[in-house]
């Protein structure tokens, strides 16, 4: 490998950081998604007329909507690794100019050692040495060439060593280069699926009459407070009473700061102040908490400590659906804050209204 061609090239790597600040814009367009819309098989005007008829309607909006939401998550993980890739970018430029300013003076040290040896008329010291007839001269100039000597090989030494670590880092840089744009591509792909989802949901909503939307929204909150009727139906007594048990100062700290937010709409992909999806929520309000948590959902329950439900206290976070896809803070009472979905705000509910995956505790 041509070691200065590897260190330049790498060094441009700073310069494209400046596309860093737009990472999904600046990919071209995906392959569009093979998977068929959902929206295909929603009802044409008129609307729905029955019950069940707009039941069916509910089930495939709330489809709909976890798709987005699991898609979302995807979207906020890629973000959370581009980033650290970005800033591992960062460093490793930065090390690879030091470096190449490193060898620049080593070289500059070898070269006036060697200019040195030519003003002393082109001869090693070992062959001085034995020209000299001064003895006095000769002990002082076995120092000085074991001095010398020593020294030329540190700077070499060094510079062999400088030349393997600029390298390395090249060769990371290009690493985290590709990962970066694999990222890239994995958040383009996400948002044309999440984007995709949401106009089918909106689609589907926006096809029925004023009268079947409220009914529709009386629908929803009835298929929730089923869920969270059959959910404390499961739990023993002696369980409810002891998840509505003590917060600790942090948890304390991050049910203030959820709560305080109930009212803000969800916006995919949002981690406030003024609006966010369900991650966002939670790992803002323990960072307020003074606990930095990960980012998604399903990295929450994936690195948190998990506990059992019926050692569940508030400000632990519950996990819902098979796909880790949505989480909520459990703020006491069989009752938990989230942000729901988007055309929703920040708002209270069941603890057993979705499908329990599991319970993680941040401050464990």
């Amino acid at each position: 490998m041509n070691r200065r061609h590897c260190a330049a090239a790498a060094i441009t790597l700073v310069c494209a950081l400046s596309l860093l600040t737009d990472p999904v814009q600046a990919m071209a367009a995906p392959t569009p998604d093979s998977t068929p819309s959902p929206s295909a098989s929603a009802p044409s005007s008129p609307g729905p007329s029955s019950e069940k008829d707009l039941e069916k309607v509910r089930e495939q909006i709330e489809t709909l909507y976890r798709q987005a939401a699991a898609a979302t998550d995807a979207y906020n993980l890629a973000e959370e690794q581009t980033k650290k890739q970005s800033g591992e970018i960062v460093k490793l430029a930065k090390a690879i100019v030091d470096g190449q300013a490193r060898i620049a003076e080593l070289k500059d040290r070898a070269g006036a050692q060697a200019r040195e040896q030519y003003r002393n008329g082109g001869l090693p010291p070992g062959a001085q040495l034995v020209l000299s007839d001064d003895p006095q001269l000769f002990l002082d100039g076995v120092n000085k060439v074991r001095t010398s000597q020593q020294a030329s090989k540190t700077v070499l030494a060094e510079l062999n060593r400088t030349q393997e670590d600029l390298e390395t880092y090249t060769q990371d840089a290009s690493s985290n280069w590709h990962k970066l744009e694999t990222n890239r591509v994995k958040q383009a792909k996400a948002k044309k699926k999440i984007n995709a989802r949401i106009a089918a949901a909106e689609k589907l909503e926006s096809e029925l009459e004023t009268e079947e939307r409220a009914r529709l929204r009386r629908l929803e909150q009835e298929a929730a407070n089923r869920a969270q009727s059959a959910w404390l139906a499961t739990r023993p007594v002696q369980d409810v009473e002891a998840i509505s048990g003590e917060a600790s100062a942090a948890g304390k700290a991050a049910i203030a700061f959820a709560t305080a937010q109930i009212g803000k709409p969800y916006v995919w992909g949002a981690t406030g102040p003024g609006t966010y999806d369900c991650s966002g929520l939670t790992m803002r309000a323990w960072a307020a908490a003074g606990r930095p948590i990960p980012r998604t959902s399903q990295e929450q329950w994936r690195l948190l400590p998990r506990i059992d439900i019926k050692d569940m206290r508030p400000g632990d976070l519950i996990i819902y659906h098979a796909d880790a896809s949505h989480v909520a803070m459990y703020v006491g009472d069989g009752t938990i804050v989230h942000s729901p979905r988007p055309g929703r705000h920040v708002t209270l509910a069941g603890a057993g209204s979705m499908k329990i995956l599991g319970v993680v505790r941040p401050d464990k």
